[in-house]
Formats: C-alpha cells, sequence, structure tokens
C-alpha cells in the first residue's frame, strides 16, 4: 500500500497524454494500487495513472454503485450517444472546486484488465461521466477546459483563492 504524491493544477503533466500499457505484469498490478490507495486518501471516486505522475492508461473507479474498485487499462470510449447530461465534476488534482459538465448520457468503453485481457462495457450515469472524465486526462485534457472560458476562469479564481486560505 503507497499512497503517492498527487500531481496538483496546474502542473503540465495534467496535459500530457498517457502512454498506452504494453507489459501487464506486477508492476501494473502495483501501478493499479498504489492509484487505489492514493485515491481513497485524496479522498476520490476516480482516478489515472497521471494523477499520481505516471503517464500510462490506468484508470480506477470505485463508484458507490459499484461492490469493489474496477481498474481499466488502456481504455477507449467506442461509441456515445448524443443525448447529453451536466453532471457535477472536480478533480483530486484541483480539491476543492466543482463545475457542471455537459457529457454523453451513455458510453461504450473498451479496455483491458490488468491480465491484458480485453473488455467492452456501457454505462451511463455517474459512471458514463467518470469514464469520460478519466479518459479525457489520459487524453491530457483536465476537466476545465470542458468548460467555457468564462466558467473556467472562475473555477481557476475559486481554486486559487482555497490555495490562499489554506497557506
Amino acid at each position: 500500500m503507497t499512497i503517492c504524491p498527487i500531481v496538483r493544477f496546474p502542473d503540465q503533466r495534467l496535459r500530457q497524454v498517457a502512454a498506452p500499457v504494453t507489459l501487464f505484469d506486477d508492476g501494473l498490478s502495483a501501478l493499479a494500487q498504489n492509484i487505489l490507495d492514493s485515491m481513497r486518501a485524496a479522498p476520490g471516486i476516480g482516478m489515472t495513472g497521471p494523477h499520481i505522475g505516471v503517464a500510462q492508461r490506468v484508470v480506477v473507479l470505485e463508484l458507490p454503485d459499484a461492490p469493489q474498485p474496477q481498474i481499466y487499462v488502456n481504455p477507449d470510449i467506442i461509441w456515445m450517444s448524443e443525448e447529453t447530461v451536466r453532471q457535477e465534476e472536480g478533480s483530486v488534482s484541483m480539491p476543492g472546486v466543482t463545475e457542471l459538465i455537459e457529457r454523453a448520457a451513455e458510453v461504450r468503453e473498451q479496455y483491458q484488465d490488468l491480465d491484458g485481457v480485453t473488455h467492452v462495457e456501457e454505462a451511463e450515469g455517474l459512471r458514463a461521466a467518470c469514464h469520460q472524465h478519466e479518459i479525457d486526462q489520459l487524453n491530457g485534457i483536465f476537466w476545465i477546459q470542458r468548460l467555457s472560458g468564462l466558467r473556467r476562469k472562475r473555477v481557476i479564481a475559486r481554486y486559487e483563492k482555497l490555495q490562499r486560505l489554506q497557506r
């Protein structure tokens, strides 16, 4: 069990595209466990390798409706609905601020498990939003980039104010 430091906004590592995982070994399992432990300590419900400074395409989700944490290696959205929904989102890399983000209401995602076996999962609601949010992060798109310029500036200002108050 290792709790890793979380990469904080505006660190440029949050804008890097994560590399695909090619080696499915004990190191990958350890990385997934480190992401899970760090996410729980944050706390959060979803986290990626880049959130702890590891530019690899690994996502861990621990949602309220799931019996256990789920690990997604090399995830990719292969279909999304035209219907959209707005969900409150935030990030462990920018704690204390959230904003409504509009995303596809349903998605279909292809991913691999820790053994390299390929799976397809369909999701809606919070799970669909989390998949889109975390895959954006793997693609170097930080969640506030989904906001209009004005809303993004307001979120950044709120975050910077929180940071000043915590010093």
